[in-house]
């Protein structure tokens, strides 16, 4: 192939999509990568950067259409990092995650007689809008030093103005301006992140769907946010404001929640439900960010497990105790292991909410705690469902599952490539796929949760 230089352009039909949501097409050969692309687009694209074997390009003009792509409701979707498959129908995103989830259960989880008919279909949105319940706006001031607010765009933290994400709750608009206001009237700044000098980082807002509640969190970058108490009783117009608070992070760091909150105004949670369970949310809280298919997730979870209520169950990763207390419902007894204290905080305090008193709730790493319990207890778990976070188990934490030799393990992911690879370790060690569902909890993003159903064979 002859070598491109930067800015040539040329013709690529696009044939896949990468793990970000990029196009991907091949020119005799050699591979591009065509953000804003959808798979079945004929498009001429302009090099920007070669490797030996695959180049990135950018979209210069759609020649033929796919027949998946559709117009972006978005004005910034292109910009914004947020929704990689905006311009992709909705049908055809579940299609390209439900393939996902079986490439890599073939490939990197060694699934060699697993067919695509073998997957249960993928649980998709009635209404793939607005269900976010979490959204994190950073502040900053744009080239006229006027204060905006939006998202950053992709791999950079340049602030992309956005008020109204159509993924989030509408009651979003007003509190962003109530912000703003308060933040113009009293003259406080902005964070400047490559000065690290300025207040106001962030503005989490939260929203329980089953209950209306709302929470406004301001991360702010000092020990006091003043006139406090004059935001407070500006945003407590919105119907349903529940907590008002601010969170203290003065590190020079890419999180964007510190330790310590002062709490203004309410209990300092909302609550929300999943199913007939009730939870407690903390500013700090791990919560699914869309509660719809959360409720559908879990409920998948739950049968995969096939509880009669004789049975021990761990819940690995288990975060405030979402996954737990259903289990709860249908087991004899579970017990939950996290590494955060406050979600365990959480944990303990949301059984008790619901008075569910069959569950026990430890502090520390998976691989950590569940080989010691082993070692002293030397108790048979019949089911363990394990959650962990998108790099997957540790190696001895699923070494410890199978000297468990549970009945069952259902796996729930948030990355289909880890699952593949652990899927893969209990498949050598005795334990075989049974079932396998996709949960679309991200529509318009790249990722997709899935469950496994995994039995011991031996």
């Amino acid at each position: 192939m002859e070598i491109m230089k930067k800015n040539q352009e040329f013709i690529v039909e696009i044939e896949d999509m990468s793990e970000e949501g990029a196009g991907i097409g091949k020119t005799d050969g050699y591979t591009w990568f065509i953000k804003d692309t959808v798979i079945g687009d004929v498009v001429r694209a302009g090099a920007m950067k070669m490797k030996k074997h695959y180049g990135f390009a950018r979209l210069v003009e759609v020649l033929t259409p796919s027949p998946a792509r559709v117009e972006p409701r978005c004005p910034v979707a292109r910009q914004c990092g947020g929704c990689q498959l905006q311009a992709m129908d909705y049908q055809a995103q579940l299609a390209f995650k439900e393939k996902k989830i079986y490439n890599d259960l073939c490939r990197i989880g060694g699934l060699k007689d697993f067919k695509p008919e073998d997957m249960e279909p993928i649980i998709g949105m009635e209404d793939p809008w607005r269900y976010r319940n979490k959204a994190q706006f950073p502040f900053g001031k744009d080239k006229n030093g006027r204060i905006i607010t939006g998202f950053y765009a992709g791999r950079t933290h340049a602030i992309i103005e956005q008020k109204d994400c159509l993924l989030g709750i509408e009651e979003n608009r007003e509190i962003l301006r109530i912000i703003k206001a308060f933040m113009e009237e009293f003259r406080i700044e902005p964070y400047d992140e490559a000065a690290h000098r300025g207040l106001v980082r962030h503005a989490l807002i939260r929203k329980g769907f089953a209950t209306g509640e709302l929470m406004v969190c301001l991360v702010i970058n000092g020990r006091r946010l003043p006139h406090s108490q004059e935001l407070a009783q500006r945003l407590l117009e919105i119907p349903g404001m529940t907590s008002i608070s601010y969170n203290i992070n003065t590190e020079k760091t890419n999180v964007i929640m510190g330790r310590e909150v002062v709490n203004l105004y309410g209990p300092g949670y909302i609550t929300d439900l999943i199913g007939p369970i009730r939870y407690q949310i903390s500013p700090l809280s791990f919560y699914q960010v869309n509660p719809v298919q959360t409720q559908r997730l879990y409920q998948t979870a739950l049968e995969f497990a096939g509880l009669t209520g004789n049975e021990n169950v761990w819940d690995l990763y288990c975060g405030i105790g979402t996954i737990s207390l259903f289990l709860a419902q249908k087991a004899r007894k579970v017990w939950g292991v996290e590494i955060i204290p406050q979600a365990i905080e959480d944990a303990r305090a949301n059984a008790r909410l619901n008075a569910i008193e069959n569950v026990e709730f430890f502090t520390g790493r998976a691989e950590e705690v569940l080989p010691a319990w082993y070692e002293a207890n030397h108790m048979p778990a019949d089911v363990i469902v394990v959650d962990p976070p998108r790099k997957g188990c540790d190696p001895v934490c699923l070494d410890t599952i199978v000297k468990m030799q549970p009945q069952k393990v259902v796996y729930v992911s948030c990355n289909s490539a880890t699952l593949a690879r652990d899927v893969k370790y209990l498949g050598e060690r005795g334990y075989e796929v049974k079932r396998v569902r996709g949960c679309d909890m991200f529509p318009g993003g790249v990722h997709c949760e899935c469950v496994v159903k995994l039995e011991r064979r031996y």
